[in-house]
């Protein structure tokens, strides 16, 4: 994208959401931030919040509530080589480039200075890690986030389908949708005390929440069954990337739709 592409993103992403159709990609200018660890919070016994501060988050870009950015992580030997901006609002990256994970802008506080990142803690993930040690006052690297794949506020319907990688990109878009949305959400947990995770009461909006490992239908086969009111629906569907592979094609040619696959079980910082 050319530096005109990316200016203006938040007017840009306001007008698709008022008045837009289907999927449009607005790219925001990418920057590489320096930030501290101000806070830490236990959401749930497997999901921690760090909130993130500085100067550095000055003019930070987020407006849809999928967007997310890059954690870049140290060498192991503790050097740093972070992304540089190169002037036309995108990064230039060492090479080889450093370990990077990709997560969700739970919240941003513009008036505050400070970011919210939801962490699910599992053994053996890089930023799962690091996450479940991090201090008030230690420092990260962040880049992004690079831009939104904005979808409309004015469908009729909306279903989502996620696990609970994705829980904060609902919880997001659940406080930022319009008062009188309409909402199927079915989200996929590993354990009955991950629905305590805080998503936000709204009238029109139910909420199921799925475990992994009750033997009943998968994810897919759930929303799959559904019953979806008259009208234009909209899908976001996000998650183990083989787990909500059958909802491409079920929603081909039915839907409106942004299937993303977070993570793929057994591969570590998966682009999907």
């Amino acid at each position: 994208m050319t530096m005109i592409e990316r200016r203006d993103p938040e007017s840009r992403v306001a007008a698709h959401h008022r008045d837009g159709d289907g999927i449009v990609r607005i790219g925001y200018p990418i920057e590489v931030r320096r930030v501290q660890v101000v806070a830490r919070r236990q959401l749930t016994p497997r999901m921690l919040r760090l909130t993130l501060g500085g100067p550095a988050l000055a003019g930070f870009h987020t407006y849809q509530a999928d967007d997310h950015i890059k954690i870049v992580f140290p060498d192991p030997d503790g050097t740093r080589r972070d992304p540089v901006p190169d002037g036309q609002g995108m990064l230039d990256w060492p090479s080889p480039p450093p370990v990077t994970r990709k997560y969700t802008v739970r919240r941003y506080d513009r008036a505050e200075g400070t970011l919210d990142l939801d962490f699910v803690l599992h053994d053996g993930g890089l930023a799962s890690t690091w996450a479940a040690t991090a201090a008030v006052g230690d420092e990260v690297t962040i880049a992004g986030p690079p831009g939104a794949k904005a979808f409309p506020h004015h469908y009729d319907h909306y279903l989502f389908a996620v696990d609970n990688t994705a829980l904060p990109a609902v919880a997001r878009w659940l406080e930022e949708s319009p008062a009188d949305v309409s909402a199927q959400v079915v989200i996929e947990i590993d354990d009955e005390a991950e629905a305590a995770y805080p998503l936000a009461a709204r009238d029109g909006i139910t909420v199921t929440w799925l475990r992994r490992e009750d033997g009943g239908p998968t994810l897919a086969e759930t929303v799959q069954a559904l019953t979806l009111p008259a009208g234009r629906t909209f899908l976001f569907a996000a998650g183990e990337a083989t787990d909500i592979r059958p909802l491409r094609a079920w929603s081909r040619d039915r839907l409106d739709a942004l299937i993303t696959g977070y993570w793929k079980r057994g591969i570590a910082g998966l682009e999907d």
